[in-house]
């Protein structure tokens, strides 16, 4: 009879050990700062009711080309309430310089999301790379872009002042490389070795926005 108690025992204990294994693992992952992502000195807290991620990227960057599908299978899934947009990185690179003057005139001039694909991938799979404006308006014709418009805009005023504010914004960021990801202005998400892949740079990213939405600043609050 002793020997069945102990049974009886020992099972309910390893069901209980595996409940709580499993109740653990079904916990949400819990990322550290300065470790999986890094509050951005100066960064103000953020109470809007729209977040925004923002990529820091560049064409001629090639992480930047293996990074595009993470992002593009994100966006199909990213939260209501949430906006996305691209910061072309120039560093100091003149030929760096030439595609985000390009990135930028395309954005003013309404280019579709379609051509910035088209264009990672005309340098990246076709291995073409367009050395001036000239080829680059060219380019962006397909897209429904009247060339010499395109021309005359790169060289505008609107132009260099947007180019001039991107790169004080990823200067204020403290980014380095690229790609890298921004969230709401205060969380900065790179790749590193507590973030070896851009899956998990992702994941960091939709842990930050449950953070960072109002609920959950409510509560965190309170609890202060």
């Amino acid at each position: 009879m002793k020997n069945v108690f102990r049974l009886l025992m020992t099972v309910a204990t390893l069901l209980l050990v595996g409940n709580h294994a499993m109740a653990q693992n079904s916990q949400p992952p819990s990322y550290q700062e300065g470790l999986h992502y890094f509050l951005i000195e100066g960064a103000p807290e953020f109470r809007g009711e729209t977040q925004e991620l923002a990529e820091v990227f560049s064409y001629l960057c090639t992480h930047c080309n293996t990074f595009d599908p993470y992002v593009e299978s994100w966006k199909k899934r990213m939260p209501e309430g949430v906006t996305f947009r691209r910061v072309p990185a120039v560093f100091g690179r003149e030929s760096w310089e030439l595609y985000a003057r390009a990135y930028v005139t395309a954005q003013m001039m309404g280019a579709p999301d379609e051509a910035h694909l088209a264009l990672m991938e005309r340098i990246w799979k076709q291995k073409e790379v367009m050395r001036d404006m000239n080829e680059l308006a060219t380019f962006y014709t397909q897209f429904g872009l009247d060339r010499d418009k395109f021309l005359s805009t790169s060289r505008s005023f609107a132009v260099d002042g947007k180019l001039r504010k991107d790169q004080m914004l990823i200067q204020s960021w403290g980014i380095k490389g690229t790609p890298s990801l921004v969230l709401n202005g205060r969380f900065l998400i790179t790749g590193n070795e507590a973030v070896p892949s851009y899956d998990m740079m992702f994941q960091v990213v939709d842990y930050l926005i449950g953070l960072e939405t109002p609920a959950a600043q409510q509560t965190s609050a309170t609890s202060d």
